[in-house]
């Protein structure tokens, strides 16, 4: 059947369709929305507090509500917010990352772990005194605050949490 049907085909047009016909059968899908956490759920432990984000070199400051919750089964879910705005909300889990920028209507997902460019996915683990990617500083002071930059990119993020 297969012959018949590249019959008319040059080779290279044949390999041009396997290849575009296997890309096509292989492609990645994003992964579906997690659902929304119920912070009032047992195991979820959270902080909130104030901070203060840059996006880069040039870009002006944003200052903020933040959230930071985390699940004893390794959920993580980050927001900050411009009241009554949310700007970024963040959620990670054992198998997946998802980020929403609703203000722009941005939303990205994946499964596996986040990609370590992300600012927000790289605050949880830094706050509990994992180590980070290279490109990432971080910085406790001794009243509590920190801060977390990028110094390549110009992109930080720093503030205060109340337990």
């Amino acid at each position: 059947m297969f012959n018949f049907f590249f019959n008319g085909f040059r080779p290279w047009m044949r390999l041009f369709f396997c290849l575009w016909f296997a890309l096509n059968l292989a492609a990645c899908r994003t992964a579906p929305p997690m659902s929304r956490a119920d912070l009032s759920a047992p195991g979820w432990k959270s902080l909130q507090g104030q901070a203060v984000w840059r996006a880069g070199h040039h870009a002006p400051e944003i200052a903020g509500e933040l959230l930071v919750a985390t699940h004893v089964s390794g959920r993580v879910l980050l927001q900050f917010t411009k009241s009554p705005f949310p700007l970024v909300i963040a959620q990670t889990s054992t198998n997946g990352w998802q980020l929403e920028v609703p203000a722009q209507g941005r939303f990205y997902s994946g499964r596996g772990p986040w990609p370590a460019r992300v600012l927000w996915f790289e605050l949880p683990p830094a706050l509990a005194g994992r180590a980070l990617p290279s490109r990432w500083r971080w910085r406790l002071a001794e009243n509590r605050s920190w801060r977390l930059d990028n110094p390549a990119t110009g992109e930080s993020l720093e503030g205060w949490l109340n337990p």
